[in-house]
């Protein structure tokens, strides 16, 4: 899952809103998991959208109904590598998500970011 899809589902008035929550019943029956990243980007975003108030409740309701895939050094190194591989046109955090997948053999991430599309093996759901 990437945060442009939980941003959008959470703010109103993001660009994504209107597309986040028409996709959003197919996305929540399926299992969800997104970096320890993840949760940073999003609750920043979040904050300077509507507000830390929002946000801490954002926080709580994704570690309530995602799971958390934690980050180590190893894979950090190989997002890294993943981020070189397409010359930044992925930010670590989408490499991350990208090296996240490999490693659990999952093929499709809920995303609004087409540079997705450029990574073999990878459905994007938007």
């Amino acid at each position: 899952m990437d945060a442009n899809f939980l941003v959008g589902i959470y703010v109103t008035n993001d660009q994504w809103h209107d597309q986040a929550v028409k996709i959003s019943s197919d996305v929540y029956k399926q299992d969800k998991i997104l970096s320890d990243l993840l949760i940073s980007e999003i609750t920043t975003l979040v904050a300077s959208k509507v507000g830390a108030k929002e946000s801490k409740n954002i926080y709580y309701h994704i570690l309530d109904n995602y799971e958390i895939y934690d980050v180590d050094r190893e894979l950090y190194t190989k997002a890294m590598n993943t981020l070189v591989k397409y010359d930044g046109t992925l930010s670590l955090a989408d490499s991350l998500s990208v090296e996240i997948m490999k490693k659990l053999g999952i093929y499709e991430i809920v995303s609004f970011d087409d540079d997705f599309d450029k990574v073999d093996g990878i459905v994007r759901i938007h």
